[in-house]
């Protein structure tokens, strides 16, 4: 499996056997590298995704996702 901008290096996993996952399921990668926020950036134009802050069995949004408008409202 490799990242969104098919960029070869980006695998996230190989190999992996997964529990059977139905949509609506949530799947958490941890240490995802440049796909986390610290190394995120806006490269070929990608909003960043979400970041979301687990702890125990409960979870919480601390940056809500980037859309395609907030890229462009810097622009000048």
């Amino acid at each position: 499996m490799v990242g969104p901008i098919c960029e070869s290096a980006d695998a996230l996993g190989r190999g992996r056997r997964l529990q059977p996952v139905e949509p609506g399921d949530l799947l958490v990668v941890q240490s995802a590298g440049a796909y986390g926020m610290s190394m995120s950036s806006n490269y070929n134009s990608r909003p960043r995704a979400v970041e979301v802050l687990v702890s125990g069995d409960g979870y919480r949004v601390i940056r809500e996702r980037e859309r395609v408008e907030d890229l462009w409202a810097r622009e000048v």
